[in-house]
């Protein structure tokens, strides 16, 4: 583990490193300016600025139009919006919110399998003392566990894209079938607005590429897990008008004093970093990224406190400077938990780590669906 944490801290060193955030040259395409200002940073200025400095005026002006929309489109419903929750502080905080303010959610929550206990209780507590009901989709354990296989021996960066694209699909999916228009999301720009390196990850919409890498290793046969691509989506957008809102984007949102609160109302437990509500995200933020693809996402979530003001620059370097786990005991259980679940032995994870990363695109995708896209939106701002 001593070597892990040595290597991690070279690894650092070496990089050269933003002046203003803690974005570094481990991501793909960064810039710096005369003065070490990173373009990642710039970037989610340029994009989110105004909106990180509303003021609160402005904000619950949105807000309350917000509120009173969603009200009437869902009167005479059951419910009149979706909250999708993870146990994480974003969704949990929209969803304190979205019933404080006199909505009517349907909680919606995706188990594949790596629910950590303190994430479920956290669900619990919440569901329980808010009195929503909660709407979950369990996808079959063999059959995830598949998807996931196939995805480690296709050797790509985001085994996250199975979970991520099952969340999105359940989410619009339940609001179809209840004829539900609003999806109102934890997704916000105060902690998670700055775009991540693409390098980093792959397009969360790509049912295409998840098919194609199941079809390809083990010929695993999608039946539980929800699935949505490109087309779904516009679907979902744009013909059945259903929309995806981030939420938080509406409030003034302070992740530490929204974690406190939630601690204090709701016996809420936090945990170390963004996303590791889930075993396998943890493990796979905190072992697999860093060690095969020598990524570390804290850097883009901190970045993102930094520049929305939330934790200083000093201590998002104190922070990368520690290994990314709570302690190297959670990291070595979580470790053997993964191989048992998993049914690997310890130099089956060895050999993966030490084999050859391949990209997405080497197999199916819709990568060029979104590119067409783009170049029409482009071409449409230009003639209107």
């Amino acid at each position: 583990m001593k070597l892990m944490e040595d290597r991690l801290n070279r690894a650092n060193k070496m990089r050269k490193m933003c002046s203003r955030c803690i974005m570094d040259t481990s991501a793909i395409n960064i810039r710096f300016d005369e003065n070490g200002v990173c373009n990642y940073c710039k970037e989610f200025l340029n994009r989110s600025g105004s909106m990180l400095n509303e003021s609160a005026a402005v904000k619950e002006e949105r807000l309350l139009r917000l509120v009173k929309k969603v009200k009437e489109v869902g009167k005479g419903k059951p419910y009149d919006c979706i909250v999708g929750v993870s146990g994480g502080v974003d969704s949990s905080w929209a969803l304190v919110k979205v019933v404080e303010l006199g909505l009517r959610p349907l909680a919606v929550h995706m188990d594949n399998g790596w629910n950590s206990e303190l994430a479920q209780n956290n669900i619990a507590n919440l569901i329980n003392a808010l009195g929503v009901d909660l709407y979950t989709h369990v996808i079959d354990w063999d059959e995830y566990r598949n998807l996931m296989q196939a995805f480690f021996d296709a050797h790509v960066i985001d085994v996250e894209l199975l979970y991520d694209n099952a969340m999105l699909a359940v989410n619009y999916q339940m609001a179809d079938k209840l004829n539900l228009k609003h999806i109102l999301a934890g997704t916000n720009q105060s902690t998670e607005g700055m775009e991540i390196p693409s390098n980093w990850n792959w397009y969360k919409k790509d049912k295409k590429n998840i098919k194609a890498i199941a079809k390809q290793f083990g010929s695993v046969k999608i039946s539980s897990f929800p699935a949505i691509g490109t087309i779904d989506y516009l679907k979902y957008d744009l013909i059945k008008k259903i929309k995806w809102i981030s939420f938080l984007d509406n409030l003034e949102y302070h992740k530490e004093s929204s974690l406190k609160h939630l601690e204090a109302h709701f016996g809420y437990k936090r945990y170390p970093y963004k996303h590791y509500e889930s075993i396998f995200t943890r493990f796979y933020q905190g072992y697999i990224l860093p060690e095969k693809f020598e990524v570390d996402k804290r850097k883009v979530h901190l970045s993102t406190l930094i520049i929305s003001g939330q934790i200083s620059r000093k201590q998002a370097i104190e922070i990368i400077e520690e290994i990314p786990y709570a302690s190297k005991q959670e990291l070595e259980d979580d470790k053997e938990y993964f191989l048992k679940k998993m049914g690997w032995t310890k130099k089956d994870l060895e050999q993966y780590i030490k084999h050859q990363n391949v990209e997405h695109s080497v197999y199916g995708t819709e990568i060029k669906i979104i590119q067409n896209l783009s170049r029409i939106k482009r071409q449409l701002k230009k003639i209107f």
